[in-house]
């Protein structure tokens, strides 16, 4: 098949995603259909279980741009020109090789990267408050936000690091935080569910990390018992499953793709909601309440759902990884070619 012939297929393919968006909602959840009834476990309980990705909202802002106010869904003019941007993209990804007059780089070629499926219909990952924005900051909120912008970032590295300690825990390869874990970002979307007796497991694929979340109704762990992924306790109000997140350290990880944002307090608490609404997505929620940092709660809300052929893979990513050796070696290897300089002169 010629890859004319293929582009054009994919067109058509995108296009008809746009339809079928319109009657897919991407928004907070909505009533599932009265002919579909939510299964249950062995032991009665909504059952949630499979393997689900964020894939189709990773380049959709978790902030909405500021022109489009209060408005939650693009037009069907604008999901027309995003699924022919789409089509574009897995057009390139089938290229064997770099045009002639590109620029090649030492990247990965463009068919190992992840692309959304569909375009969707929301316009900021933000549904709460109406306009799509974070609610204003606190003082501390403000001051945290300041300090982020001298961090080394993978996006905004600055030179030359003095430690390790200089590098955000996205780059150490040390946690995603319990928000960034699950935000739609460019790689590693999947979440997979398993059900027990008693309990859920999210199971992660961004550092694969795991969270055990009991569900008979015991209290959280004392106040001194912090961690970078808090401590959940989960309950089912109907057909949706509820959790609620304490206990978190206090200035680590932020409500941002990747554990990114601004670092959230001791006094963060986080409230997820997982409702089933078909038989291959959950409308995903998020509550953000951290009184330190935000002048008041704000919420996340969209789709998940399990594709075929979808499935976790390893993460392998660790601190000691050879990035963080290059790069701190490589400072000291410049200061001290600075100073022989410097002794020239």
């Amino acid at each position: 098949m010629s890859h004319r012939l293929l582009a054009c297929i994919l067109v058509l393919v995108a296009l008809a995603a746009v339809s079928a968006a319109q009657v897919r909602p991407s928004a907070p959840a909505a009533p599932a259909a009265k002919t579909w009834t939510p299964p249950k476990t062995a032991w009665g309980d909504p059952d949630l279980q499979g393997t689900y990705t964020s894939d189709d909202f990773m380049d959709t802002p978790i902030e909405r741009p500021v022109a489009l106010g209060e408005r939650l869904y693009l037009t069907q003019d604008e999901l027309a020109r995003e699924a022919a941007q789409l089509a574009k993209e897995a057009e390139a990804d089938l290229r064997e090789a770099v045009a002639p007059d590109a620029r090649v780089s030492t990247g990965p070629p463009g068919h190992w990267g992840e692309r959304a499926r569909r375009p969707p219909r929301q316009t900021s990952l933000i549904v709460d408050p109406p306009n799509g924005r974070m609610p204003p900051l606190t003082n501390e909120g403000q001051k945290r936000l300041n300090a982020t912008e001298a961090r080394q970032t993978a996006l905004t590295p600055q030179r030359p690091p003095a430690s390790w300690e200089d590098y955000d825990l996205y780059i150490r390869c040390i946690t995603r935080g319990a928000a960034g874990s699950i935000l739609p970002s460019s790689y590693d979307n999947g979440t997979q569910i398993v059900q027990a007796p008693g309990y859920v497991t999210l199971l992660h694929e961004k550092v694969h990390e795991a969270r055990i979340i009991p569900l008979d109704k015991r209290p959280h762990v004392g106040q001194n018992v912090r961690s970078y992924l808090g401590d959940s306790r989960g309950h089912f109000e109907g057909n949706t499953l509820v959790v609620e997140t304490t206990n978190f350290l206090d200035n680590k990880t932020g409500i941002g793709r990747n554990g990114n944002g601004i670092p959230g307090s001791d006094a963060l608490r986080l409230v997820e909601r997982f409702t089933r609404i078909d038989p291959n997505t959950i409308q995903y929620e998020m509550t953000i309440d951290d009184p330190k940092i935000y002048t008041k709660p704000w919420k996340i809300s969209f789709p998940i759902t399990q594709e075929s052929g979808y499935e976790l893979f390893e993460y392998t990513c660790h601190e000691g990884n050879f990035a963080m050796f290059n790069s701190l070696s490589g400072a000291r290897a410049e200061e001290k070619a600075a100073a022989e300089r410097a002794k020239q002169k």
